[in-house]
């Protein structure tokens, strides 16, 4: 299985897809959020977007206040990756 994440450990291996509901598309986009009501300022959990899902996905954590930040999903380290949801 070969993609952006491929040589970087066995957790990244992993074929990373969009966590839209129903979407299989390969991930482009890690959406980094956290809920203040829950988690400490420093962690991040991790949605996976594809193109077609990141302004939706985005959009749904960033009208909650969640949303911190939108990065391409080669830039997730390992410890990013425990976090995908």
């Amino acid at each position: 299985m070969t993609g952006p994440t491929e040589g970087r450990g066995p957790d990244l291996d992993r074929e990373l897809t969009c966590s839209a509901r129903g979407c299989r598309a390969a991930a482009t986009w890690a959406l980094r959020w956290n809920n203040p009501r829950l988690h400490t300022p420093d962690r991040r959990k991790v949605w996976l977007a594809c193109d077609e899902h990141r302004e939706h996905l985005s959009s749904y954590l960033e009208t909650r206040g969640f949303l911190r930040d939108a990065v391409p999903v080669g830039e997730l380290d390992e410890g990013a990756i425990s976090e995908v949801r």
